[in-house]
């Protein structure tokens, strides 16, 4: 086995904070697409690799030969799933199955930690757990369940030490305004600056969802790593539903001014499943991990990293 850490994905959203609490440590290697620019970090050796080019990857872990591997790449928009059905089945699970292959072809036997999602589960207004029946009801939710289905053959057939993830969400300083609680805060930060009239536009503001800063996420996956059950998922998630309007609120609170909240339609899913909440018992459980950022910090790091964007004419 290798010494090195991998990260798929690394130049995402939550890649990004990975590295970030990998610190400074040699021997990252951090995937990126072809087409993703990237900024360098101490420690850190950038790939390019496309997961959908199994040749590619063989050859990137051929030279590589990691110790463990964190695998985050893959597209994470519930909203756009309906319209991108075949790619985000083909990012998810077909890469997925992809890099598993890719070390079975080597022999390779690391750690890996799939960071899968809560999308799966059957809709339900009570807390989930990891008993509770799989049912995705979004194209990404199936996309993320076949690809935990590769990740768990992957350890049952092939003796691959595999933990995945159930994540639910996630918001934080670098996140793509294509997701909610970033756009609101860079509309927020732009109107706040005078460059943007004082109209927020919003989607379904009633939707309770579990929502964590990325920073806990991270913290999550380092200590699944660390000390998860081979073969088991687990749930990532703060434990507590909190409604759209409860972000909303939290963000206009911190804006020094009148903003009038306007509902867009075209901001509307076709399926919005009305609340989704998780239990993060199994994993407090297995690795001692319980969030540790508050709500108001989180919305504060949201607001500042969008502010530093505006003032960079950026966003």
């Amino acid at each position: 086995m290798g010494s090195a850490t991998l990260v798929t994905g690394a130049a995402g959203f939550i890649g990004g904070h990975l590295l970030t609490a990998l610190g400074r440590t040699e021997g990252v290697i951090a995937w990126h697409q072809p087409d993703t620019p990237v900024h360098d970090r101490p420690g850190v050796k950038w790939m390019p690799v496309e997961l959908l080019d199994r040749a590619a990857v063989e050859a990137a872990l051929r030279e590589s030969h990691p110790g463990a591997i964190y695998h985050l790449a893959g597209l994470a928009h519930v909203g756009d799933s309906w319209a991108l059905a075949e790619s985000t089945m083909a990012a998810n699970a077909v890469g997925t199955a992809h890099l598993f292959d890719a070390l079975d072809a080597l022999s390779q036997r690391p750690r890996v930690l799939v960071t899968g999602s809560a999308a799966i589960y059957t809709p339900s207004a009570e807390p989930m757990t990891e008993e509770t029946p799989l049912a995705p009801n979004t194209p990404y939710g199936t996309s993320k369940l076949a690809q935990e289905m590769v990740a768990l053959a992957a350890c049952r057939d092939r003796g691959v030490p595999v933990v995945v993830t159930r994540s639910f969400n996630q918001i934080g300083p670098g996140q793509s305004p294509s997701f909610a609680a970033a756009s609101f805060a860079r509309q927020l930060a732009r109107i706040e600056a005078g460059v943007a009239p004082p109209a927020l536009t919003v989607g379904n503001l009633e939707a309770q969802r579990d929502i964590s800063d990325v920073r806990d996420t991270v913290r999550a996956y380092l200590a699944l790593m660390a000390g998860g059950r081979s073969g088991e998922c687990y749930n990532v998630c703060a434990g507590r539903a909190r409604s759209m309007q409860e972000v909303v609120d939290g963000l206009v609170r911190r804006v020094g001014r009148a903003v009038e909240v306007v509902c867009d339609p075209a901001r509307m899913r076709p399926s919005d499943t009305p609340r989704v909440v998780g239990s993060h018992a199994k994993l407090t459980r297995d690795t001692g991990w319980a969030p540790a950022i508050s709500f108001d910090d989180t919305l504060d790091a949201l607001m500042e990293f969008w502010r530093q964007e505006v003032r960079a004419g950026r966003a």
